[in-house]
């Protein structure tokens, strides 16, 4: 019994002294060679440094780096240095005279916003629409119409527009069915023509992203003008003798418009635009004889002063279709 007590205290004996050995510190480095290849190197890069050669990379070669990554001391990936640039290709090689090319002036310049995506300046618009009323509920003055300007600077346009209303004047339901059950008219007017002399002034401009991928550019102006509407009463109170002609009304217009661009010169139009005028309107009232009813001059009333309000819906084609800038971007 003792034999196997001692046997087995001597193979724990074995056991322990090898894993008190795996548990030993690592020995740490020598510093002294480490200590001594440090000043090998302070040595080998002063004395490249009184030959002149510490602020080139390889020989011939003004480009720093040598065959070093900046700052780490560690040889470039795959062995090339920036001086084999020159040994391969001594044309792609550069030799400049710094001292030089010190001296020479700079006349850099910096654009702080970016050029506009389309030039209006010196370009004529082309601009069909159609227009209906938006002010009137007794009748409709629907018309085709087209714009022609001429952009004197980027902002500024002079130009003309002209609408045609006389086959599409619409007296609504409305009013014939009041007159027939209340014995009530309401004076009513029809157009012919339009035509006018406009000034266009663009204070605005921008872009808005559309559909997710898109980006549109757009343009807010106003517009304001001079010219002339053909108009004429339509004979309500008393047809059987009235027959109302054209006559022509100075007429001044102002509006407002918005057009987006879907290249450099394409875009689409929404403009409202109110046409003023002084309007002769039917006389109310009938005379008693028949040669007071036939005298026209009887037939006319009052003047009154009418806004005609329109939307104007249509394209803007400019020309020429493309542009050059005068500076570089």
């Amino acid at each position: 019994m003792k034999k196997t007590r001692t046997g087995l205290l001597v193979a724990a004996a074995l056991w322990v002294v090898p894993a008190v050995a795996w548990g030993q510190h690592k020995a740490e480095p020598d510093k002294s060679g480490d200590a001594q290849a440090g000043s090998a190197d302070e040595g080998a890069a002063a004395e490249g440094a009184d030959k002149g050669g510490g602020d080139k990379g390889a020989e011939g070669s003004d480009i720093p780096g040598g065959d070093e990554v900046p700052g780490t001391g560690e040889p470039l990936p795959g062995g090339a240095g920036l001086g084999d640039i020159c040994q391969i290709d001594p044309q792609a090689c550069p030799h400049l005279d710094m001292a030089k090319e010190a001296k020479k002036p700079l006349h850099e310049q910096i654009y702080a916003m970016q050029q506009l995506y389309v030039l209006r300046a010196r370009r004529f618009e082309i601009n069909p629409y159609w227009s209906f009323t938006l002010n009137d509920q007794f009748v409709s003055h629907p018309a085709p119409g087209i714009a022609l300007n001429y952009y004197i600077t980027n902002v500024l346009a002079i130009g003309a527009n002209f609408n045609y209303y006389a086959p599409f004047n619409n007296d609504s339901k409305f009013n014939a069915d009041l007159r027939r059950a209340a014995r009530v008219a309401v004076p009513l007017t029809e157009y012919s023509w339009g035509a006018a002399g406009n000034f266009t002034y663009v204070p605005a401009m921008g872009k808005f992203a559309g559909f997710g991928d898109f980006i549109f550019h757009y343009d807010a102006y106003v517009v304001g003008g001079v010219g002339a509407l053909s108009t004429r009463p339509v004979p309500i109170i008393d047809p059987d003798n009235r027959n109302f002609s054209y006559k022509t009304n100075l007429a001044f217009n102002a509006g407002i418009g918005l057009r987006i661009f879907f290249n450099r010169w394409f875009a689409g139009v929404l403009e409202v635009r109110d046409y003023i005028f002084n309007d002769k309107l039917e006389n109310l009232s009938i005379p008693t004889t028949v040669k007071e009813q036939q005298d026209s001059a009887n037939w006319y009333g009052d003047s009154k002063l009418t806004n005609n309000v329109q939307a104007q819906i249509g394209i803007s084609i400019f020309l020429p279709f493309s542009f050059e800038y005068r500076l570089p971007k």
